[in-house]
């Protein structure tokens, strides 16, 4: 029988269309349940009506359906609990910064990093992802996605994204 380590490792491999991040690291996993020869997946949209959750869906099927011994893959979207952006790992972090895109931290929320009455300040410092200077500029709250907002570095003089915090 497969093991569901296995299954998690599968999905490791499926990057966010929109993003390069797997979509384990992006925290959009909520449940891997496995049963005989089927698996089922529960995802948790970044946003709601996301124009990549049909490739998302596509891709697991198609990978977790590849796994010897799997022969059924069913994946639904669930939006309980939410997603945010504390849900992603260090690694799904390090990878968006590699790119330029930089994530809340949690810092201006007090313990435990999230709050339901968090209102994000479009004169606050964000950190820049490529030069680590808090010397920054918000541009644009619409970046190429809906859960991407633009910033400009004034230090390094780069623009970057930022994931925005649900």
């Amino acid at each position: 029988m497969v093991s569901k380590q296995a299954i998690i490792d599968v999905l490791l491999t499926i990057p966010d269309p929109e993003m390069p991040i797997s979509i384990v690291d992006l925290g959009i996993v909520e449940t891997v349940e496995l049963s005989e020869r089927a698996v089922h997946v529960d995802l948790l949209p970044t946003f709601v009506g996301c124009l990549a959750l049909p490739a998302i869906a596509e891709e697991v099927k198609k990978k977790v359906g590849d796994v010897d011994g799997i022969d059924n893959v069913t994946v639904d979207f669930i939006y309980d609990p939410p997603w945010s952006t504390d849900r992603m790992t260090e690694q799904g972090i390090s990878d968006l910064a590699k790119m330029g895109i930089a994530v809340p931290d949690g810092s201006c929320c007090g313990e435990g990093g999230s709050s339901s009455s968090l209102v994000e300040l479009q004169t606050s410092a964000i950190r820049c992802p490529w030069c680590d200077s808090e010397d920054t500029t918000y541009t644009s709250a619409f970046g190429p996605t809906r859960c991407r907002s633009i910033h400009y570095c004034n230090a390094c003089r780069q623009p970057f994204e930022r994931m925005k915090q649900v």
